[in-house]
């Protein structure tokens, strides 16, 4: 699955996609970012809260100590309670991540994962090698029954054994991270999940139409 067009509320787009383009070093044009074959739509929040929203951008593998190096020159990375700001992960995910927040409280994610493609970049790492974004964050009062919605409909599994808090939707190119309302979000499990006003474009996917928690706000169609 690929994540193709995500609109993102925020509270001043202009700051925002000075962000993007200044901090991540993302093409920007007007209030489109641009992250491979994914783009970012920022559009005025107007009134919708703001804060707890989850994605997470795909770096290569192979560049992953780079993508550190580079993040860690321009902002904090977030750590867990016990101090440590690096997590790798075996068994299904076989990846590696961190994590640093964004504008308006954006709960950013780089990751490497071994199973895609190798980069032939080399020396300092820039901005324009994250590949797309690879990850949004969906809560819900009922994850099962959105993980189910997202089997039917578009043909998705778990890309690791889901849980009733918690259900990885897709696969290395793109998932769906459905998660329990009130689960607060890793490492600083500080911050309730928030999608109040995402609309989320996905391709490459079995089937199509659309799943929504019109509770939480969020809609993703394909």
């Amino acid at each position: 699955m690929r994540l193709l067009h995500l609109t993102l509320p925020v509270s001043d787009v202009g700051t925002v996609a000075a962000w993007f383009h200044d901090v991540m070093q993302l093409r920007v044009v007007g209030n489109h970012v641009h992250i491979g074959w994914s783009t970012i739509e920022l559009q005025a929040a107007n009134g919708q809260p703001l804060g707890g929203v989850h994605l997470a951008f795909n770096v290569p593998d192979n560049r992953f100590n780079e993508a550190m190096t580079w993040l860690r020159e321009r902002v904090p990375l977030q750590r867990n309670p016990e101090g440590i700001d690096y997590f790798a992960l075996e068994s299904n995910w076989q990846s590696q991540s961190v994590y640093f927040t964004g504008p308006d409280g954006l709960i950013l994610e780089l990751i490497g994962r071994k199973r895609l493609p190798a980069s032939t970049h080399s020396g300092a790492f820039h901005g324009s090698e994250l590949t797309c974004l690879s990850e949004v964050g969906l809560p819900s009062a009922d994850v099962d029954a959105v993980r189910a919605e997202a089997s039917a409909r578009f043909g998705l599994q778990p890309l690791s054994p889901p849980s009733s808090h918690f259900a990885p939707m897709g696969d290395d190119e793109g998932l769906l991270i459905v998660v329990a309302a009130d689960r607060r979000w890793f490492p600083e499990q500080k911050d309730l999940p928030n999608a109040q006003g995402l609309l989320l474009r996905v391709g490459d996917v079995q089937g199509s139409g659309e799943i929504a928690d019109a509770a939480q706000g969020w809609r993703v169609v394909a």
